[in-house]
């Protein structure tokens, strides 16, 4: 049986339809099907002339856990290799679907903060494997009801997007071309710990799509404890950039900002991020914190800590807004899943058991 072509390879399904002598209005008809309508894999394959030449997903969905408490979806992919990935479907009450994908297996990273930053990295995700997270989770949206559709694709889950640079772009292409997704690069956002040449790049390739960053503090020390890669990126360096993306493409630089009981969250902190914005065009995102096992000494601040601090960035004009988080009850911040479900894996192996806590 002759070689299988990935559907994201324009050169190769190209080469299939001139063996098949195919009208290319039927290659036209299979990506709609498949990439805009998000139909089930199945039926378009079996709609097309050789279908059976074509691999669509490289990635198996492993498990689906529905949070109990609000609209939020964990699925846990496999790669063909075995290694687990995480992607989080968040249905906002206004309807606006937003979509959380993994760029990486894993994260070289390290934030203390963060799960995924605790395993260390693995490999990189493939443009197709990281646009089968899409395509996936498109599919089990559009199967809920009439017209429901992922809005807003967000590269914030395990892994650092601009350590898979070249992965990333292509994902990023495919994913607004009108040949395959056309997904308006307005509605993409791209999270970054802060590395400062990959930021400048993407935007120059991508002027439209959002760049968001993990800032979490304007003191050095501090910020350079929570997030390692801090000392190669210093946060003068992340300052200018961001003014250059406002003077060159009038950006609007979105500002993550995890909120840490004891750590960043004093009144002094708000007050010196607000005089570090000063004169930068940015949307400050204030995120509550989703504990982990790994990080005991770490505790979100509580809600009146969280509200004085938005009030004095509120006071000096920043457009703040206090997040919400979603999925508390299925481990819903990246990494923490999918390292549950290799420890259940590990204890397995060595025959010993564990109990289950998540709701299958």
């Amino acid at each position: 049986m002759p070689e299988s072509t990935c559907v994201y390879d324009v050169e190769g399904v190209e080469r299939l339809r001139r063996a098949l002598r195919l009208d290319p209005m039927e290659v036209k008809a299979f990506r709609k099907g498949l990439f805009k309508k998000f139909r089930p894999t199945s039926e378009v394959l079996h709609e097309f002339p050789g279908g059976d030449r074509l691999r669509v997903h490289p990635l198996t969905l492993f498990r689906r856990v529905d949070s109990a408490i609000d609209g939020a979806t964990k699925l846990l992919f496999q790669t063909s290799t075995g290694m687990l990935i995480e992607s989080v479907i968040l249905r906002i009450g206004t309807g606006r679907t937003t979509l959380c994908v993994s760029s990486q297996i894993g994260c070289a990273a390290a934030c203390s903060f963060c799960a995924t930053g605790k395993m260390g990295i693995a490999r990189n995700l493939s443009a197709a494997e990281i646009l089968d997270q899409f395509l996936q989770a498109s599919q089990i949206v559009a199967g809920e009801g009439e017209g429901a559709t992922i809005r807003n694709l967000v590269f914030m889950g395990m892994g650092e997007p601009l350590h898979n640079e070249m992965e990333l772009v292509t994902a990023i292409e495919r994913l607004t071309s009108a040949d395959f997704f056309h997904h308006p690069p307005s509605k993409i956002i791209v999270s970054t710990v802060g590395i400062a040449d990959g930021m400048r790049r993407l935007a120059e390739r991508f002027p439209k799509v959002n760049l968001a960053l993990s800032l979490h503090s304007v003191r050095t020390e501090v910020r350079e404890r929570l997030i390692p890669v801090g000392r190669r990126y210093p946060l003068p360096e992340l300052r200018e950039t961001i003014r250059g993306l406002n003077d060159r493409f009038g950006a609007t630089v979105m500002i993550e900002y995890l909120l840490l009981g004891g750590v960043n969250d004093s009144l002094e902190d708000a007050r010196e991020l607000a005089e570090w914005l000063r004169g930068l065009q940015v949307h400050v995102n204030l995120i509550p914190y989703n504990p982990i096992d790994e990080a005991p000494e770490l505790v979100g601040s509580p809600p009146e800590t969280r509200e004085a601090f938005a009030n004095v960035l509120k006071s000096a004009g920043y457009k703040t807004t206090t997040r919400y988080s979603l999925g508390g009850d299925i481990e819903a911040a990246c990494g923490q899943l999918v390292r549950h479900e290799n420890r259940i894996r590990a204890m397995s192996a060595v025959g010993t058991t564990v109990p289950l806590t998540l709701s299958e």
